[in-house]
């Protein structure tokens, strides 16, 4: 079979009893009569299915979080180690 459009090779595929014909040129897709059809009642049936049900909660969602704890630090490094000035200090300093 040869394709409408470009006359390229067309290649037929059945997925779910619906024959649809490709080419393998300009990869357009064309339906004998009655797929699309067949198509859209497929498509009914599909957005009809009912839905599954939403997962249950976790134990502790929904809960109040903990309070955090804040350790607050003023000042320099006591007693650690503080990196030496580098080549961007010396450039931007005042």
């Amino acid at each position: 079979m040869h394709c409408p459009k470009c006359r390229g090779v067309m290649r037929t595929y059945t997925r779910s009893g619906v024959h649809i014909e490709q080419c393998d040129s300009c990869r357009g897709i064309f339906l004998d009569y009655g797929e699309l059809e067949a198509l859209s009642n497929m498509e009914s049936q599909y957005r009809a299915a009912p839905t599954a049900p939403p997962p249950a909660a976790a134990p502790g969602w929904g809960a109040a979080p903990a309070p955090a704890v804040h350790h607050h630090h003023h000042g320099g490094h006591r007693g650690g180690y503080r990196r030496q000035p580098g080549v961007f200090h010396m450039l931007f300093s005042t």
